[in-house]
Order: C-alpha cells, then structure tokens, then sequence
C-alpha cells in the first residue's frame, strides 16, 4: 500500500499539493479525500474556467496528460463534455468515480474535514470573472478558510481588493529582491515561491516585512528539513506529511 512520507514539522503547515496526489489522482474527489483522511493542514486545488462560463478543477490547460486518451483544451470546452471524461488512475487504468471537480465538491471535501482550502485561480481572469469565483467560494461557507493563489499578479490583486482580510498569496519563481517584496507589502500579499529561491537572505528579508512564506513543491524529506529550520509557513507537497 502507498502512503505519505512522515517528517517533523512543528511549526510549518503542510499543503497537499492537488490532494494527496502521491496516493491518488491529482485533483480529484479521492484525492481531497485521502488528504482529508490525513494531518494535513490544507488542500490544494487549481480552477479552471470553462467555455461556457462554469468552474472545473484541474491543472493543466488541456486534458491529455490526466485521461491519457482525450485531448481538449479546457478553457474551451463546455463543463458538461469536461465532465464526462474519466480520469486515469495512478496504474492508468480508468475508474469510473474518477472524474474532474466541481469547485463546490472540493470546498465540500475540504469542510467535512476541516482542512484549510488553497484555491489556485489558475490563468489569468477577468476582474468580473473572479467575483464569480469568490462568490462560489462565499456560498459554500468556506471562505475564512480559503488561501487563494495564483501566478497571475492581476488574480491576486484583484482578490485582495475584493478580500481585504483574506489570505492571498502570489506565486512566483523569480528571485527575491527587496524591491520585489516591498511590492508585496505594499499591495498586502504574501508569497508562494519556488522552494529553491529560498535561502537565509530572502527569508530574513520576508519575515522582516511580515510576509508568510510558503513553497512549493517539496517531495525531498532533507530539503523540506532545511526549510523549516529556515522558518517557512508552509510547504506544499505531494508525498510528505
């Protein structure tokens, strides 16, 4: 039987990266589940817009890589053909439970286990777009305990204005300058970077502005020791728990 990889990590929470995606499909409801099933702090996910204007969870922009036998391109497709599609598993035999969520399936996983939501907003939206998106959140009674994220600067801006107490973070894999986390603090984000643009330097400057760090994506038990001894918030993973 698969299972997760323990590790001592007193002070850093634990994001399992698209679910527990080390022992299920990513981004699936067995996924979230097994993550729910064990001490992770949250849950990650990543929402797509589709052609006909719904929200499908899955990561990539087309679906060929998670089928293994269908390619369409999600942002163009209608939810209803997204949805009839079975996703592999992880020997690549198809199961029929295994199929692309709904963002309110997700949230629904993440309450019944009473783990954090970290939201992935994965392109670029429109400011409209992304109140819908909030919205969906906001009705599902999850929001407080929602991080949102993403790679696009205009997502999490647009976030923070409509969310003035949320958690956002923006995902980044640059290099961390003063200039770039003054910018941070003056639009009020924090950051989730790539593991290895940590180092001493660029956390002191962060923990110096108040800016919560957290890192993806970290399946090496001895690098995510080295994070936590240099202080990261969090660390998203597929695999250690």
């Amino acid at each position: 039987m698969m299972d997760t990889v323990k590790i001592e990590h007193p002070n850093t929470k634990l994001i399992a990266h698209r679910g527990a995606s080390a022992l299920e499909r990513e981004n699936t409801a067995a996924a979230f589940v097994a993550a729910g099933n064990r001490s992770y702090y949250g849950i990650e996910t990543d929402v797509h817009r589709t052609a006909d204007g719904k929200y499908i969870l899955i990561h990539d922009d087309t679906t060929t890589r998670v089928t293994g036998d269908t390619t369409l391109t999600v942002e163009q497709t209608d939810f209803a053909d997204l949805r009839r599609l079975t996703v592999m598993d992880m020997d690549k035999s198809k199961r029929g439970d295994l199929i692309l969520p709904t963002p309110e399936e997700y949230f629904s996983i993440c309450r019944k286990y009473g783990k954090v939501a970290v939201f992935e907003l994965k392109n670029r939206f429109t400011a409209e777009q992304i109140e819908e998106i909030v919205e969906i959140v906001r009705s599902t009674g999850h929001l407080e305990q929602t991080v949102f994220i993403s790679f696009s600067y205009f997502n999490v801006q647009t976030v923070r204005q409509l969310l003035p107490e949320a958690k956002v973070q923006y995902l980044y894999y640059g290099e961390i300058t003063e200039e770039f986390v003054a910018g941070l603090k003056a639009d009020r984000l924090d950051l989730d970077v790539r593991h290895d643009r940590l180092d001493e330097t660029a956390m002191a400057l962060l923990k110096r502005e108040g800016i919560e760090v957290n890192c993806w994506t970290v399946d090496d038990p001895e690098r995510a020791r080295r994070l936590i001894e240099l202080g990261v918030d969090y660390i998203t993973t597929n695999c250690l728990e």
